[in-house]
């Protein structure tokens, strides 16, 4: 028999059944993909780069992300490379910084197909949290407040405000 339980998952060699994520979170692309974004997500937080990164692209042509940096990681990581820590916002608007994210992005992007890759990224400026309202209690991503929080951002990842 089978349980719905709404979890995605694989068995791996050896018989045991290794979950990957929730139905609920699977979206389409809008050229008929699926992309299963807690997959991905969790990859890409194997990085001590990224602190938290939430992938969108539901009825877009390629998936992107929000990525919020580990900043004491980024804070580190720029005291070793000698460059001045201003402020989280700074920080991430900074060319040499969204390079090595980049960087980063791209050794994780291998794991992945064509269509799971994170084409486009915007880092956010500050941590997600339950009190910032990104996050729910047991620290799962809030995808819908999100969305709706970051409209602008998304819009720019996409390009579409432009008026064609």
């Amino acid at each position: 028999g089978w349980f719905h339980t709404g979890d995605v998952g694989h068995i791996e060699p050896g018989g045991h059944l290794r979950i990957t994520g929730r139905k609920k979170e699977i979206f389409k692309t809008s050229l008929g993909k699926y992309i299963s974004p807690e997959l991905i997500e969790n990859k890409f937080k194997e990085s001590s780069f990224i602190d938290t990164l939430m992938v969108i692209g539901e009825n877009q042509k390629f998936a992107a992300a929000l990525v919020v940096p580990d900043f004491p990681h980024l804070r580190a990581w720029c005291a070793i490379k000698e460059i001045p820590y201003t402020s989280d916002a700074e920080m991430v608007a900074m060319p040499r910084i969204k390079k090595r994210f980049q960087q980063e992005l791209d050794k994780f992007n291998k794991f992945f197909g064509t269509t799971e890759q994170v084409k486009r990224f915007e880092m956010i400026d500050h941590e997600w949290t339950v009190d910032t309202g990104e996050l729910t209690a047991s620290l799962k991503l809030r995808r819908r407040f999100i969305n709706e929080k970051y409209d602008t951002i998304i819009r720019k990842i996409f390009d579409l405000d432009d008026n064609n």
